[in-house]
């Protein structure tokens, strides 16, 4: 799916919102510059959240909760860690038992990644844009792309 703008990439965040679930977990992976939390930013806008949610870069861990948001979502940042062990630290299986984790820099986590993550990837496409490519396990093939993306 070709993201043309900041826009696209915002509504294909809120577009996330209406699909997510308690216990989801988004796997967000692209380099510096493309998209990752602007699209992090759309889905939590679409919850709810009033004002912009700021990069969790380095507070590494950003959670959200009702009635700040409709579902909570816990949004890391783990570009800063260098070892998957030091993920044990910040408790992110805790944020599944009532809400979704929303993970950039995913690969920090090496073979941590939980197999029922949707991996989304967002590139820099020439000439401007974002190309966004997912990897989804059983349990997201009903849901994503939603039918609103599908051609």
């Amino acid at each position: 799916m070709i993201l043309a703008d900041e826009a696209a990439t915002l509504a294909a965040g809120a577009a996330m919102a209406r699909i997510l679930r308690a216990g989801d977990i988004v796997a967000l992976y692209g380099d510096l510059g493309a998209g990752k939390t602007t699209f992090a930013r759309g889905l939590l806008a679409a919850l709810g959240l009033a004002g912009e949610a700021p990069s969790p870069t380095f507070a590494i861990v950003q959670a959200y909760a009702p009635p700040e948001v409709r579902l909570a979502v816990t949004h890391v940042d783990l570009y800063r860690l260098r070892d998957p062990d030091e993920a044990e630290e910040l408790g992110l299986d805790d944020a599944l038992a009532d809400g979704a984790l929303l993970i950039e820099w995913p690969e920090r986590l090496g073979a941590r990644l939980w197999p029922s993550a949707l991996r989304l990837d967002l590139r820099a496409e020439p000439g401007g844009g974002r190309r966004l490519t997912w990897q989804r396990p059983a349990a997201w093939e009903s849901r994503w792309p939603p039918s609103t993306f599908r051609s």
